[in-house]
């Protein structure tokens, strides 16, 4: 591949804490170089691409996406997610394995594989199953799943609720070394509720789910991690007393992390005022003071991940009464601005905030991207944090157009993104 230069850049580097002019050198998928000059001289033959003193970022690892093959193609496939991923400055996709059949099986996780690698735009990062089935009852094969590719372990919206099982599960994965990713939300506490329980709930007439259903959890979670050793990462933290049980773990040293969509930090339970499916989220959308202590937690550090969540459901899913609709909102192309209200709030520079959306998430699963320096890959976005829009659902490049910022005022987008040095997406 021949060199590219993207000068006249805004390097945007979480990794030093970097905001300043500056350009790189890309060559064979990875960064070569990278100057203070934003105007270096051109290597002979090399391409070049003025950035317009736009913000340039290392790309998006998005923790929590699902994508529907095999067995739910209509709702997303790898193609549609990777469209829609790099149309949002989000260049790896760790997917879910609740699929169907779920990912608890290494020939289901490579046949996944080679359906991403020959459709999707962007890296794939895959997830296995925890159990088998996905039924909290049995371990999963992590040896041979790790084996295939699997580069953690989760049961996605099904949390283990057995104690006993989920502690071999720890157990197994810290022989191995490997990352077990849990939803915090205790299944029978919130079996029968569909948002959080409160007084608006009460007024909606809907039945609710009490926010200790996520501190209950993660509480116990925290112990069986503080008798394991194991590496754990709680995949969505959204209440302020979960917050305390976060705060409490890793001032015990224990080697926990925890995310966030970005949902969770820009919409609060008010907005279901009219009963609109595309918020029906799992976990519920939460209070006012929830929501912003969860704003504050990612401003200083206590939750490391800001994810997208993406669940795609198809319009008949949606399209029925509240209670019975069904969970979830995409969010690949609505991560960046969603996740860029907290610097233009003033809560977080343009590193930090690219810290949790593209190096933390890295680190915890081991890949190397999320940093401008020499040898990392060429997976980078060009943003302009600034231009406002109105979002259009079915301008979406998802397959299914379930996002709850429809006909919403929205600021920043991306501009353009690259994976390995080569141009995935471009705004016309």
């Amino acid at each position: 591949m021949s060199a590219l230069v993207l000068r006249n850049a805004r390097l945007i580097d979480p990794a030093t804490g970097r905001d300043g002019p500056g350009a790189l050198l890309i060559r064979d998928g990875l960064i070569e170089d990278v100057s203070h000059d934003p105007a270096p001289a051109l290597p002979e033959g090399a391409a070049l691409v003025d950035c317009g003193g736009l913000p340039l970022a290392p790309g998006i690892v998005d923790m929590r996406v699902f994508v529907g093959e095999p067995g739910e193609r209509h709702k997303e496939s790898y193609r549609s997610a990777g469209e829609a991923a790099a149309a949002g400055g989000v260049t790896t996709i760790c997917v879910q394995p609740d699929t169907a059949p779920p990912v608890d099986d290494p020939a289901v996780l490579e046949f996944a594989m080679r359906r991403a690698e020959k459709a999707s735009a962007v890296r794939v990062a895959p997830m296995a199953a925890l159990t088998k089935g996905m039924k909290g009852r049995e371990m999963a094969e992590y040896g041979f799943l790790l084996d295939a590719g699997a580069l953690a372990f989760t049961d996605a919206s099904h949390p283990v609720s057995d104690p006993t099982v989920f502690r071999n599960c720890l157990d197994y994965a810290h022989s191995l070394g490997a990352l077990v990713v849990h939803h915090p939300q205790d299944p029978a506490m919130a079996a029968e509720g569909c948002v959080t329980e409160s007084l608006f709930a009460s007024m909606l007439g809907l039945p609710g789910v009490h926010p200790f259903a996520e501190r209950i959890m993660l509480e116990r979670d925290m112990a069986l991690v503080e008798i394991t050793g194991a590496r754990y990462h709680a995949d969505l933290v959204t209440t302020r007393g979960a917050l305390d049980a976060l705060r409490r773990a890793k001032d015990r040293g224990l080697d926990v992390s925890a995310a966030v969509s970005h949902h969770h930090f820009t919409l609060n339970e008010h907005d279901l005022a009219d009963y609109p499916t595309f918020f029906k989220l799992d976990p519920p959308l939460r209070e006012e003071e929830d929501r912003a202590a969860v704003a504050e937690a990612v401003a200083d550090g206590l939750i490391d991940v800001i994810c997208s969540s993406h669940r795609p459901q198809d319009e008949e899913s949606k399209r029925q009464p509240f209670e019975v609709a069904a969970y979830g909102a995409v969010g690949l192309e609505t991560l960046l601005p969603g996740a860029l209200k907290l610097f233009h709030d003033g809560a977080m520079g343009l590193p930090a905030l690219f810290e949790r959306l593209s190096l933390a998430p890295a680190r915890r699963l081991g890949l190397p991207g999320g940093r401008l320096a020499k040898g990392a890959p060429a997976d980078l976005v060009l943003f302009d944090p600034g231009v406002p829009y109105v979002l259009d659902r079915f301008s979406l490049r998802s397959k299914s157009k379930n996002t709850p910022f429809d006909r919403r005022l929205m600021t920043g987008r991306a501009v353009r993104t690259w994976v390995a040095g080569r141009e995935v997406f471009r705004r016309g």
